[in-house]
């Protein structure tokens, strides 16, 4: 899919490969629906390429190196190999903090979901996303003379 140019991002990030299949999330913005993606800093870099103008980044950070770790050994998904070699890139990781649009510090994961509810409302709201916007506000009868 990656030679037919059939992905929206990939990369393969601690010697696994993910992908994003570019018409399944076409179809989802045409419907006028968001998309949410769980991608690092690589897959960002690439979405930015091919739909910066759908984009809103945001980067979440760990409240701290040693709650970073706590919780990757919490979720048990990984090996203590594994988890060791994430700890090692970390730091390298996180430092492309600076190529995004927001910034959430997960302290709390409820707070954290409801921040990035709150930017991904705003962004919604934004001028150049309300489609229809100037037919609605022509509609109000500005740009006319006013009967008052």
């Amino acid at each position: 899919m990656a030679a037919n140019s059939e992905l929206l991002e990939y990369a393969t990030v601690f010697e696994n490969s993910y992908g994003t299949p570019r018409q399944v999330v076409e179809d989802a913005l045409s419907d006028g629906k968001d998309v949410l993606f769980d991608v690092d800093w690589q897959g960002t870099q690439q979405l930015a390429e091919n739909a910066r103008d759908d984009l809103v980044s945001i980067f979440i950070l760990p409240p701290s190196i040693d709650e970073l770790e706590r919780r990757l050994y919490a979720r048990a998904q990984d090996s203590d190999e594994v988890v060791k070699g994430r700890m090692a890139k970390a730091t390298s990781e996180m430092s492309h903090w600076r190529e995004y649009d927001y910034i959430i510090i997960n302290e709390d994961a409820d707070m954290s979901v409801a921040r990035a509810q709150a930017i991904l409302d705003a962004e919604r709201l934004r001028r150049d996303r309300l489609v229809g916007l100037g037919e609605f506000v022509r509609g109000l009868g500005v740009g006319q003379q006013s009967k008052y």
